[in-house]
């Protein structure tokens, strides 16, 4: 059985703001930024049980050349994403989102 995979609002509203701070930054950078994260979302659609569980069952992700984090949680029926976020951000916000 293949599994849903949903990438929720707040989700993308953290990969379209951190994607234009690094335009904002250079110019071709936000795009590199979304091709990192497509990877790993990618991966995480493919292998959603290779990244460990960090909190009860939010699995988290590490976005390659880029300090994000995703997370994510994995169900019998759905694959959902809840964040993609800053890895400097403070993890006790993440649960409440």
């Amino acid at each position: 059985m293949t599994r849903r995979f949903i990438i929720r609002h707040r989700a993308e509203r953290d990969i379209q703001s951190a994607l234009d701070w690094y335009e904002s930054r250079e110019p071709g950078l936000g795009d590199d930024f979304l091709d990192a994260v497509q990877n790993k979302l990618e991966l995480i659609r493919n292998f959603p049980e290779s990244c460990p569980v960090i909190y009860r069952d939010v699995r988290r992700a590490v976005v390659s050349r880029f300090p994000y984090v995703v997370f994510y949680v994995v169900g019998p029926a759905r694959v959902s994403v809840l964040a993609v976020l800053h890895h400097s951000r403070n993890p006790n916000l993440w649960p409440r989102r």
